[in-house]
């Protein structure tokens, strides 16, 4: 009769605790190589890594684990600590993984002859360090853990994001325009419209007196480079995404959205584009400013501006040429009150064609110089 006591759900239940050694999986199914602690030798040269079974690892139900569906699980790392189940039983040939153990690294643990340690090891809880920013505060956790506390402060975790929190800071008193007040050709007042400044929203990542995310309520979702927060802590409720170059998305407790592109921003939509700001707008370019329109040459396609009432167009440049040219068109005002022009220096007009003038009242025009018209046939009264 065929023993069946290793098949699997039958026989004893065999488990182990263990540490992945190797996650380059040559099927990319996740597997991981892990040393099984009383299953497996510690001395690597008597059982190498590479001759460690795979482990497979188990999903949660949120993944359907075919076809790519749900979260890929590559999520584990070297050095994790993992409990697990040996699928043959007591043959323990086919180890799979259904969970990780986090620990506490000791200073002694880490290794700190390197340049920067790496970023996967830090003093401390196995807990992320953006979930756990009040270990700065806590001061009974430093008492009891002093040398801990000491490599936190200078960790890349901690002065790499405190520094770039500071440089986004400096996103302070950005101008907006400013129209400077001025006189009109009839002597009326141009009213100025002056510059005001903004600012960025304070970041909660600042140990000088900004609020920390408080344990346990930040939720962080981490890969070796990147970090996603979703940040619970009482009436400082936030969600933040940020890339390892800098780049981040934050929305903070009063649903402030918050964008920091460390490099280019692209935006390409294939359809339509809406927007309404029900606030005001404002716009600081460093550079240059190019608009393209109606590209596809299609009929119709205005770029139409409209003012509602009792405000203005206001431009002004504070140091170069308006230049406005149709390269075939015409150039269309129409005033419906006064048309004034003040003029600097000279004033030079060049009509191909003809010029026509139709004034419904008098006319006055004043000359300090000269006056000089040259005509073949000048009709003063035809």
């Amino acid at each position: 009769m065929t023993d069946t006591n290793n098949f699997m759900g039958k026989g004893n239940f065999v488990w182990f605790n263990g540490v992945v050694e190797d996650r380059a999986d040559p099927e990319y199914l996740g597997r991981v190589r892990v040393r099984a602690l009383s299953f497996h030798t510690q001395d690597k040269e008597e059982l190498p890594t590479e001759d460690l079974p795979w482990s497979q690892v188990i999903l949660p139900i949120t993944s359907a684990g075919i076809s790519g569906l749900g979260v890929s699980p590559s999520f584990l790392v070297v050095g994790s600590w993992v409990v697990g189940y040996f699928r043959d039983g007591e043959m323990a040939q086919e180890p799979v993984v259904f969970g990780t153990i986090p620990g506490f690294n000791t200073v002694t643990a880490l290794e700190k002859n390197e340049a920067e340690w790496p970023l996967d090891k830090f003093p401390g809880p196995d807990t992320h360090p953006y979930a756990r920013w009040e270990l700065f505060t806590d001061e009974k956790w430093q008492e009891r853990h002093p040398e801990e506390f000491e490599a936190l402060k200078v960790h890349p975790y901690y002065t790499r994001d405190i520094e770039t929190a500071v440089s986004h800071l400096g996103n302070i008193n950005i101008p907006t325009a400013d129209f400077d007040s001025s006189v009109n050709a009839d002597a009326s007042s141009i009213s100025a419209s002056d510059s005001d400044t903004w600012s960025q929203i304070s970041n909660v990542y600042n140990k000088d007196g900004f609020h920390y995310p408080q344990y346990p309520y930040n939720k962080v979702y981490a890969s070796e480079k990147h970090i996603l927060e979703f940040d619970d802590t009482p009436t400082y409720e936030r969600i933040k995404l940020r890339h390892s170059a800098g780049t981040y998305m934050e929305i903070d407790k009063d649903a402030n959205k918050t964008d920091i592109i460390a490099g280019h921003n692209f935006t390409i939509t294939s359809k339509d584009n809406k927007s309404h700001i029900k606030g005001k707008s404002d716009i600081t370019i460093d550079g240059r400013h190019k608009l393209f329109i109606n590209k596809s040459g299609e009929t119709n396609n205005n770029y139409d501006i409209q003012i509602g009432p009792n405000a203005n167009i206001n431009i002004q440049v504070d140091k170069g040429n308006i230049q406005l040219v149709t390269k075939e068109g015409n150039i269309n005002v129409n005033s419906a009150g006064d048309y004034n022009m003040k003029v600097g220096g000279n004033y030079n007009l060049l009509v191909s064609g003809n010029k026509q003038e139709d004034i419904f009242g008098s006319k006055v025009s004043n000359t300090s110089g000269a006056v000089t018209h040259r005509g073949s046939t000048i009709d003063l009264n035809p």
